[in-house]
């Protein structure tokens, strides 16, 4: 029986039709770019095929190229108004505080980040913490460390704590422990993966009635 959920924050709690993780990206590509002097069309080729093994471009950087400042990285990546295109949603709101089970949210952003993303959706207050990539050591999902210190610290069960993610490896890397996941397939790419999906976060407390989940 599902006793908690544990959702993921970018393109999870909001569309990816805003535009916030496109910005991200770009980021992390000029970043990339200045880092390494390449033009801005190789930073893309070129991370994406050096951090691809890792859970995220920040572990590629310190795990093969020696890099040690992760808060300079952090606040190029995110900088103050990135949330700016995000709108507060209130119906999200209200589904989330209509499921009566405990949830918290685990992102591989930095907390600065998730607590501005929450802030601006107006449900900041819907979880009982939100844990970031400082949190795990700098190394987030799918390491397997990311999920099992995240519920052992909010006193979740692996078999009891339902995970929500946007991203196939992050859903994958839940599963392969032993855990139940959904994937939020929002542009229905993943179809032929097999994994509970949704499209929206809307759909999770149907989700979880279809799943005999008491509300």
């Amino acid at each position: 029986m599902i006793r908690a959920l544990l959702f993921d924050l970018d393109n999870t709690l909001y569309s990816e039709a805003t535009g916030l993780e496109t910005g991200v990206a770009q980021r992390m590509n000029q970043f990339i770019a200045d880092m390494f002097g390449l033009p801005f069309h190789e930073a893309v080729r070129f991370r994406r095929e050096h951090a691809r093994p890792y859970g995220t471009t920040l572990e590629w950087l310190m795990q093969e190229q020696g890099f040690t400042e992760p808060e300079r990285y952090f606040r190029y990546i995110h900088p103050e108004g990135e949330e700016d295109c995000l709108e507060p949603d209130h119906a999200l709101r209200l589904i989330l505080n209509d499921i009566r089970l405990p949830k918290a949210v685990l992102t591989n952003a930095p907390s600065e980040h998730a607590e501005r993303v929450l802030k601006r959706l107006g449900i900041e207050d819907c979880f009982i913490r939100v844990y970031d990539i400082r949190f795990n050591n700098l190394r987030g999902k799918p390491n397997p460390n990311a999920y099992l210190r995240v519920l052992k610290d909010a006193g979740f069960s692996l078999e009891e704590t339902l995970f929500i993610d946007d991203l196939p490896k992050y859903v994958k890397g839940y599963i392969d422990l032993g855990g139940q996941a959904v994937l939020k397939d929002e542009m229905d790419r993943f179809g032929d993966l097999p994994c509970r999906r949704i499209r929206t976060v809307y759909e999770i407390a149907s989700l979880l009635e279809k799943m005999g989940v008491p509300s």
